[in-house]
């Protein structure tokens, strides 16, 4: 809940509206489990509160650890689903003798359980989909976390399209963001899409977080048969409105590039990405790609990576190569699934 519909509930049960801050601050300042363990509330209105509501905290059902120190979480949701969350903590760039406080810590988290959108080289595409998370289900995934006091950002490419569940991802980026809720600033959070007509320019007006597009291919032809959604929205016309927003200061836009060789990792390729985002202040990162069941495209070799990026950021994009993380618990980008875990709940 945001705090006027906190105010608005605490108000229906007959107690002073300050009582809604209260509750905001146990809520998303103290991560507090209970009702009950909200002391400067009188102990007749918890009572009261713990007739109507509960906290809605659930922990994680399991958990995995990379090799290199990634941790995938299955999270329970209220519909009786499941999602997969994934921590990614990275060690500074500083000396080991420093404090430690430049380390980074990444929460990638889903929104929906599967997708429709059915990117041929995501795996959670081939789950199908399984329905939208709400709010709360979003929120849980940060709030239950066990390192949550260690994130520094907030990353939502987990499971799902973010703007086919728009509502409650705008809702949940409101309470992480606001003054009441968990004080983040925006730019610690990334949203990330495909492009969906109408919801993509609805995120950009009503959200000041960074914008992150799967691209994947700067040709129409091409990107249809990779992604399904360019039908309805091309790549062209994604860029053509993000064009209309600022991003020279501290709001960043991104491309995401998964690299499959020969198929869009060349020289051509290189060049209409070029044409395509002149004009846009943007970055590009690399991809690289991680296999899935039943899908036979090739991954691009380190060698191709680096030509396509040098090309890029000498022809003005800004580009980078993301380093793969969580492979081995098949935490990596587009392996995400909860299709096989039923049995579990």
């Amino acid at each position: 809940m945001t705090l006027s519909e906190l105010k608005d509930a605490v108000a229906e049960l007959g107690m002073p509206l300050f009582t809604g801050a209260q509750i905001a601050k146990w809520l998303y300042q103290q991560h507090v489990r209970t009702i009950g363990e909200m002391t400067n509330i009188s102990k007749s209105n918890r009572q009261k509160l713990e007739e109507y509501f509960t906290i809605g905290a659930l922990s994680p059902l399991d958990s995995q650890v990379s090799l290199d120190g990634t941790i995938k979480y299955l999270f329970p949701t209220k519909g009786g689903k499941m999602v997969e969350t994934v921590y990614i903590p990275e060690k500074s760039r500083f000396d080991e003798q420093s404090s430690g406080s430049h380390d980074r810590a990444t929460l990638c988290v889903s929104c929906q359980v599967g997708c429709k959108m059915n990117c041929l080289f995501c795996q959670t595409g081939k789950q199908g989909w399984e329905g939208n998370l709400t709010v709360a289900d979003i929120l849980n995934q940060v709030y239950s976390l066990p390192e949550r006091d260690r994130l520094t950002n907030i990353v939502f490419m987990g499971q799902g399209e973010p703007m086919d569940n728009l509502d409650a991802v705008l809702r949940a980026t409101e309470i992480l963001t606001a003054d009441y809720g968990y004080g983040w600033s925006p730019r610690r959070i990334t949203v990330s899409s495909v492009g969906v007509k109408g919801k993509l320019k609805r995120f950009l007006d009503e959200s000041e977080c960074h914008v992150a597009i799967s691209m994947h291919s700067p040709i129409h032809e091409q990107r249809l048969q990779l992604m399904p959604a360019e039908r309805q929205m091309t790549i062209k016309e994604v860029v053509s409105l993000l064009k209309q927003y600022d991003f020279t200061h501290q709001r960043r836009c991104s491309f995401e590039y998964i690299c499959f060789a020969g198929l869009n990792d060349t020289m051509m390729h290189a060049r209409e990405i070029v044409k395509l985002l002149e004009g846009l202040e943007c970055r590009v990162n690399l991809i690289r790609f991680h296999e899935i069941p039943e899908v036979s495209l090739p991954g691009s070799d380190e060698k191709k990576m680096e030509s396509l990026r040098d090309y890029l950021t000498a022809h003005g994009v800004f580009t980078t190569i993301r380093a793969s993380r969580g492979q081995d618990i098949l935490a990596a980008c587009g392996l995400l699934s909860t299709a096989k875990k039923g049995e579990m709940i």
